[in-house]
This record gives structure tokens, C-alpha cells and sequence, in this order.
């Protein structure tokens, strides 16, 4: 440090950038180009579209005066209400219970178990985990969550963070599962949709705080950290190249493609473009150098790793990430990002230059295989465009087989695209319903990470999960994301990541509205942990 202080290469680079500096802060081109882009986010701001995002719609205002809603309401809240009954009823008898204040004592952190239960599912090597222990351990967690509601005859789960658009999701998933041309090879699939639902009711309804919320994440990126880290380890020691992944003429010298924990590195690359971001976040909020330091050390394993994945579809859906995570901290962010990207061009190995170069070359082996796939899924979906097969890739390779083949000779064993897999499971309201639920959520955390009101670490934290979310929403364009569950799991994560934003924001909202009144939001009983 000493040195790099004294450097007389560096004090006079310094004194360049800061004439530089201020010779532009007074230059005419600065006013130039800072009058554009006022402009220019004028023209934006008064636009339809913006005006359009920026108000709630009519659909989504008519939900909370629903049937359906109030009738959700009461379901939901039921088993709580009649535990509260009991509880009320029996509460010394409980309370003389070592094994009742013990599960409360855990319901009390459940954050922490959440944390636990997604670091768990971060580090689990492929042939150890198995996709039921999701459900098993979201169950588990869920039980925790009814018994600390039990002690709490005030708090109610409140239904409005769950949209409409979730609502009709969930019916139409229910639906491909009835529907389903075979109920028996639907089954686990609809399972693994319970878990993503059950997923986001708990992280939606215990997260009352930034602080739970940052320990949530932080158990995440802890075990991003250390899947990083293996995923580096297998880049040192290198991997076995197979042919399947990768079109070994175009990409002369790659070397085997690193996976980490999961099964394969598409799969790890999926999960690094939703996570990564929330790095970001971190930095941006921790309150001293040190704790900065520790969070960019904690996130260089990862992005190193989804360089050693070589996956294209992954480094389009991080740059897209990190893209809208700067353009809503600062629009000026994003030339700077994308002449650092030019720039870092020619450091980069041959390797990953020649990967680069294949994006989009139609006589990459990968890429005309995506096409003969697609072409099947065509071919299915002219005979089942509106009620679609049924949940699951297995109902789909079966529905494949009363198809011609491909040029290979083989059938598909999914649509290597998320838009169109929905589409083919739950026909043509499953994939409108898919796309209105996320245009809904996106939305709503985008609303509330623009309003003044919103906390600086709330605010930072649901722009992460926003831009994860629209960089994996592009993967799906090339990539069936969900076609290993544990990326299905960690989608859906996002997905409640972004509602307990918009809780927290809404809470800040509240309570600012009511100092502003002269009112104290803190004296009054409050049931926002069970929101």
C-alpha cells in the first residue's frame, strides 16, 4: 500500500484524471450530452408505456374486493386462526412444553432455517440431494411458521402480496396436473410446483424485516460461495470434455465445462445469473470498507466460475443482470459497463473469445440441435396449442415418441426453451398466465424500488432480485431452466425475494405517512413479520 502511495506513475495518473475531470465538468460536450439524456428520460417518463407501468392496473385494483380474494383469505388464515383458538384454549399447558417453546424458539429464527435450508440446497453434491428433500424441508420450515402464528393472536397472513396473477397461475397449474394425459408421470412435477409455491408463501409472509431479509440472503450467497469455489477447484484440476455440450470443432481447446455441485453447467451457469446479482446489493449496503472487501471476495469464486461454465445463454443473462441492476442505480453506469466489457476483450483466453464467437452460428452443433428440437415442440403444439399434455418434461418425451424423430433419430427430452415447455404442459392460458405473473411481479418491485420512500437496502436488495429474475427470464429464451428442479426452486425464490420487497417497501410507506400525521406507527401493535 506504502508503495502503490508513493508511486509517482500513479500521483500523476491521479492528477490527469482529476484535470481530466474537471476540464470535462465545465466543457461544453458535458452540457451537451447531460441536456440528451434529461431529455431523453423526459420522453421516456411521459411515455405510454412508462405511464402505463408506473400505475396499478384495473385488474390487480379490483383483486383485494374480490370473491376469490376474500375467499383466499380465509384459507389461508384458517389453520392459524384454529391454532390460535387451541393456543388461547391450552396456552399454559403448551407453554409447560419443552418441545412447544423449543419449535417456537425456531420459528422465532425462522429466517435463519430458511437461509440454512437454501445454503443446503447451494452446497448438496448432485448424487446426494434428492428433489423431495425440497418439499420435506419446506413443510418443515412451513410447520415452524404455524406454530410461531400460534403464540401471535394478532397476525394474520395477508393475501394482497400474493397477486391475482399468482392466484390464476396456481389454478392453471392445478389444471395441467388434472388434465395431464398421464396424472401418474405429472405427479412429482406437481409437486415440485407445490414447493415453489410454498416457497414464496413463507418467504412473502415470515420476512418483516431488511435485517431477516439480509440473513436470508446472506445464508444464499454463503452457499453460492462455496459452490463457486468448488467450481474453481474443478477448473484448476480441470474436467472431462463431453462432446454433447459443447461443438468441439468450433470450440477447438475448450476444456471440460465445470458444473460444481449440479449436474451439469448449464444448470450451474442458471444459478449463478440469478444469485450473482444480489452480490452487488451487498456492497452497495454494508456500512464499512472491511465488510465491502469480504462481500467482493466472497462473490469473485462465482464470477469466475460462470466464465468456467462457458455457458453463452449465462453470460448474456448476467450481463442483461448487471445491466439493469446499474441502469436503475445510475443510467451513467451503463456506457461505462459496456465499454469495460469491450475493453476486457482482448485479456480474455482464446478459449472463451472462441466461445463468444459462436453465439448465434447456425452451423454450431448446439445451436442447429435447439432447432430440430424447437421443431418438434412445433409439431406437438399444433395438435395441443390450447390444453397443452400435462405437467412435466416426462409427459412431453412420451407425447414426442407419436412424433417423427429428429435427423438424429432421437426424440426430445424437453422443449430447450422455458416459454415454450409451459406452453406445451398447460396449453395457451398456462403460458399467458406464466408471463402475467411475472410481468405483475416485476412490475410491483420496480413501482417500489422507484419511490423516495423506499429504503436504501430494501431498495438495493429487491433491484437485485429484479435483475436476476429478468436475466433468467432471457436464458429461458435458449435453456428449459426448470429442468432441474433445484434452479426451479431458486427461480421462485427470486420470485418472493421481490414480494417481501414490496412488503418492506409498503411497511416504510406506511409508516412514513404516519409520522407525517404526527402518528407513531411503533406504539401501535403490529403484525407486519406475519405479512
Amino acid at each position: 500500500m506504502e508503495i502503490a502511495q508513493n508511486s509517482v506513475l500513479l500521483r500523476q495518473g491521479g492528477q490527469f484524471v482529476d484535470r481530466y475531470l474537471a476540464l470535462y465538468a465545465e466543457s461544453g460536450s458535458r452540457r451537451f450530452f447531460a441536456a440528451a439524456g434529461r431529455g431523453f428520460r423526459e420522453d421516456i417518463s411521459r411515455s405510454r408505456v412508462c405511464e402505463a407501468a408506473r400505475r396499478e392496473g384495473t385488474f390487480s385494483r379490483s383483486w383485494e374486493k374480490s370473491g376469490f380474494f376474500r375467499f383466499l383469505e380465509v384459507v389461508l388464515n384458517l389453520p392459524p386462526l384454529v391454532l390460535q383458538w387451541i393456543y388461547a384454549k391450552t396456552g399454559g399447558a403448551l407453554e409447560g412444553s419443552t418441545v412447544f417453546r423449543g419449535l417456537n424458539f425456531l420459528g422465532d429464527r425462522l429466517d435463519l432455517l430458511m437461509g440454512l435450508f437454501f445454503f443446503a440446497m447451494l452446497v448438496a453434491p448432485h448424487a446426494v440431494w434428492n428433489n423431495l428433500y425440497g418439499l420435506i424441508g419446506i413443510l418443515a420450515l412451513i410447520c415452524l411458521f404455524l406454530i410461531w402464528l400460534m403464540r401471535r393472536p394478532k397476525a394474520r397472513v395477508h393475501v394482497k402480496y400474493f397477486t391475482v396473477y399468482l392466484a390464476l397461475y396456481g389454478i392453471w397449474i392445478i389444471y395441467g396436473f388434472a388434465s395431464s394425459l398421464s396424472r401418474s408421470l405429472s405427479l412429482r412435477f406437481f409437486l415440485f410446483h407445490i414447493t415453489c409455491f410454498l416457497i414464496v408463501f413463507l418467504v412473502v409472509s415470515r420476512i418483516g424485516s431488511y435485517r431477516q431479509l439480509k440473513r436470508l440472503i446472506g445464508f444464499a450467497l454463503a452457499g453460492l460461495t462455496l459452490s463457486g469455489l468448488y467450481g474453481c477447484y474443478q477448473g484448476v484440476v480441470g474436467v472431462a470434455v463431453v462432446a454433447s455440450q459443447a461443438d468441439l470443432a468450433l470450440n477447438a481447446g475448450m476444456p471440460g465445462r465445470i458444473y460444481s455441485f449440479f449436474d451439469n453447467p448449464n444448470n450451474f451457469a442458471e444459478i449463478l445469473v440469478m444469485l450473482i446479482p444480489f452480490y452487488l446489493a451487498f456492497i452497495l449496503n454494508a456500512k464499512s470498507f472491511r465488510a465491502r472487501a469480504l462481500i467482493i471476495a466472497a462473490g469473485l469464486p462465482p464470477l469466475a466460475s460462470i466464465a468456467l461454465t462457458y455457458s453463452r445463454s449465462g453470460w448474456i443473462g448476467l450481463a442483461l443482470a448487471v445491466l439493469i441492476f446499474l441502469a436503475f442505480q445510475n443510467w451513467r453506469f451503463v456506457p461505462l459497463f459496456v465499454l469495460l466489457g469491450l475493453a476486457s476483450l482482448p485479456f480474455l483466453p482464446k478459449t472463451i473469445i472462441n466461445r463468444i464467437l459462436t453465439i448465434g452460428n447456425t452451423e454450431d452443433t448446439s445451436t442447429m440441435y435447439r432447432f430440430a428440437i424447437y421443431k418438434a415442440v412445433f409439431r406437438l403444439l399444433r395438435d395441443f396449442w390450447a390444453t397443452g399434455v400435462g405437467l412435466g418434461s416426462d409427459i412431453m418425451k412420451r407425447i414426442f415418441q407419436n412424433y417423427p424423430p429428429m435427423f438424429d433419430g432421437n426424440y426430445p427430452i424437453h422443449s430447450h426453451d422455458n416459454y415454450l415447455q409451459i406452453w406445451g404442459e398447460t396449453g395457451i392460458l398456462g403460458i399467458v398466465a406464466y408471463i402475467a405473473v411475472l410481468l405483475a411481479q416485476l412490475k410491483a418491485g420496480i413501482l417500489r424500488i422507484s419511490r423516495r420512500t423506499c429504503p436504501r437496502e430494501v431498495r438495493n436488495v429487491t433491484l437485485a432480485a429484479v435483475s436476476g429474475l429478468c436475466g433468467i427470464l432471457v436464458v429461458g429464451i435458449a435453456e428449459y431452466t426448470w429442468f432441474y428442479p433445484r434452479n426451479m426452486f431458486l427461480f421462485w425464490f427470486l420470485f418472493a425475494v421481490i414480494g417481501a420487497g414490496v412488503k418492506l417497501a409498503d411497511k416504510s410507506a406506511r409508516e412514513g405517512a404516519a409520522e407525517a400525521v404526527g402518528e407513531n406507527p411503533a406504539g401501535k401493535p403490529s403484525d407486519a413479520q406475519a405479512r
